[in-house]
Formats: C-alpha cells, sequence, structure tokens
C-alpha cells in the first residue's frame, strides 16, 4: 500500500484524515462492494454514503457495510455534492461513485500524488477495456464536451466527466457548489482550471457495473444539461468573448446589410429603403451594448474571482495538513 508523508506535530506523527464520499442513488446491487473496496484501499479514511431518497434499501446496506450514512432529501448529484462538500471535514477527500465501477485501489497513489506535489484535484481518467462499463455514446459524447471545454477556456482533462476525484481541503472548502445534477463534474473542472489550481490526471480502470445496478444518466438529457452548463460557465466567466462575439455577428450583420444602402446614398443621395436602415441602426445599437456588457461584467467577474482566490488562499497546502488542526 502506498505510505503517505506524516508530519511532526508535538512529538508524534500525524496523519492526513481521509474522507472517502459516495453519493448513492438505488445501489442496493453495489454499495456495500464499494465500501469494502475502498475500505480495503484505504483502511483508515472515513467512508461516508450520502443516499439521496433511495427506494431499494441502499441506505441500511451501506450502514451495515460501515459507511457513515447521511441523507440528502433535494434530488440529483450536484445537491449531494453540495452537502458533501458543506458537511464533512477532512484534510483529503476522495469523490466516487457507489455504483463500483471506480478503481478503489487506486486511491492510495492519487492521495500520495496530491501530498507530494500539493495538488488540490487528482482526477481518476478512465480506462476501460470492457463496453458495458463505458458505452459508446458515452465515449463520443465525453470527448466531445471535453473538446469544447478545451476549446472555450484553452485548458482541459482528458476526462472531464469522471466523479472519480480526490480533493485537497482548501479546494472543497472554497468551492461555491451550484450545479444540480451530473453537470457538477463540469462546473469542478471549470473553477479548478479558472483559478488556476495545481491539479493531476491519474489513468484509473473503469469496471462495469454489478448486476443489479443500472446506470442513471440519461445520454441525451444530461448531455444536453452538461453542454448548456459549459456554455453557461463560458458567459459568466468570459463574458468580454462571449458578448464579444455577439457584437461582432450584430455589428456584421448590420454592416452586411448597410453596404448596399451606402452604395445607393453615394450613387443616387437618397437612401430608398428606410425599413432596412433603421434594422442597420438598431443592429449596430444592440452590438454596442452587447460590448459594453462584456466590458462591465469582466470587471465583475474579475472581482468575483479575486475574492474566491482569497477563500481559497485561507487554508493551507495539502501537505500542510497538520497545521488546520
Amino acid at each position: 500500500m502506498k505510505e503517505f508523508p506524516a508530519v511532526e506535530q508535538e512529538g508524534a506523527l500525524a496523519q492526513p484524515r481521509i474522507a472517502v464520499i459516495l453519493p448513492c442513488y438505488n445501489e442496493a446491487g453495489a454499495i456495500v462492494q464499494t465500501v469494502a473496496d475502498f475500505r480495503r484501499a484505504l483502511p483508515h479514511a472515513d467512508i461516508y454514503v450520502f443516499d439521496n431518497n433511495s427506494t431499494d434499501g441502499s441506505r441500511e446496506l451501506a450502514a451495515g457495510a460501515g459507511a457513515i450514512v447521511r441523507r440528502v432529501t433535494q434530488q440529483g448529484k450536484g445537491h449531494v455534492v453540495r452537502r458533501m462538500f458543506a458537511d464533512v471535514d477532512a484534510d483529503i477527500y476522495i469523490m466516487a461513485d457507489g455504483d463500483a465501477t471506480y478503481e478503489a485501489a487506486a486511491a492510495p497513489n492519487m492521495v500520495a500524488a496530491m501530498l507530494q506535489d500539493n495538488l488540490d484535484m487528482v482526477v481518476g481518467a478512465r480506462r476501460s477495456e470492457v463496453e458495458e462499463a463505458y458505452r459508446r455514446g458515452h465515449r463520443l459524447g465525453n470527448a466531445a464536451l471535453t473538446g469544447l471545454l478545451k476549446q472555450l477556456f484553452g485548458r482541459s482533462f482528458t476526462d472531464i466527466l469522471s466523479g472519480y476525484r480526490v480533493f485537497s481541503r482548501r479546494f472543497v472548502k472554497s468551492f461555491p457548489v451550484l450545479s444540480a445534477g451530473f453537470e457538477i463534474e463540469t462546473e469542478i473542472s471549470v473553477h479548478a482550471l479558472e483559478l488556476v489550481m495545481p491539479v493531476a490526471e491519474v489513468v484509473t480502470a473503469y469496471g462495469a457495473r454489478p448486476e443489479g445496478s443500472v446506470s442513471k444518466l440519461s445520454t441525451y438529457r444530461d448531455g444536453w444539461r452538461i453542454l448548456r452548463t459549459i456554455i453557461t460557465l463560458y458567459r459568466i466567466e468570459r463574458p468580454i468573448l462571449f458578448f464579444g462575439i455577439i457584437a461582432a455577428i450584430l455589428a456584421l450583420a448590420g454592416l452586411t446589410l448597410a453596404a448596399p444602402l451606402v452604395l445607393t446614398y453615394a450613387e443616387t443621395g437618397l437612401v430608398p429603403r428606410f425599413p432596412t436602415a433603421i434594422v442597420v441602426t438598431g443592429l449596430i445599437i444592440l452590438s454596442t451594448l452587447s460590448g459594453m456588457c462584456g466590458l462591465i461584467l469582466d470587471t465583475v467577474v474579475r472581482g468575483r474571482r479575486e475574492v474566491r482566490r482569497l477563500a481559497y488562499l485561507a487554508f493551507t497546502a495539502p501537505s500542510d495538513f497538520a497545521r488546520d488542526r
């Protein structure tokens, strides 16, 4: 098993407090195995299962397996992550799903990588040799969304939708969770990229669900929600570019319509098509307003980013975990 670096604290060696946090919704066929796998990989970690209104006995099975069980009544993975980050106190957080698909044995290496390089997030990039584990449609959708995120934000991960992540305390306690559903992983990725946090990826195995466990992910509905989240976050985090693109489109449309009017006026001194001239004027005004909105909102976003950065810096680095006690 991977050894974690310890620190001297008043004559004793202190180890990081590790919390495994598992969202769970109707995972009776897998939750016991998931808890057992993480218990075997991290014997000294606290394992939490946050049950999201399961009706198949998942909550009771998790408690019987030795997990600390909490209940979240608001439906949706984003709501569960919000509660997990708010309620659990630890130095290092390991988030996975309760469906036994993620490689629990990789957790010690991911934690060691975080402590060694003082990272704030380590993403378990999924590698699967089982077709049933990672369907072709999901792979294509993940690749497309990951590529879009890279184009919009300039940087990205190879697997932005992975639910297997290790977080530092300062990441968790400075992250304002706003998402409600499966788009939470996208929000997490953008938060790390925008604050230029030290992050890394570790390739991990991704297995098929045990018999009796059913995926809750809807390919098209959740894919659309994730796409909408990426665009919304781009509007919020990069307003000068977002509204600048709109301003450029409006200005181009206005100039295209205005060109014949200008030529006609140069030849005859008349403007015969007043409706077109009015439309051109409106487009140019809207283009100017859109550009000004982008400039104003860019100043607001800069202030918000500074506040988030200061909240992040209020906590010590991962390898200095003993100082927070």
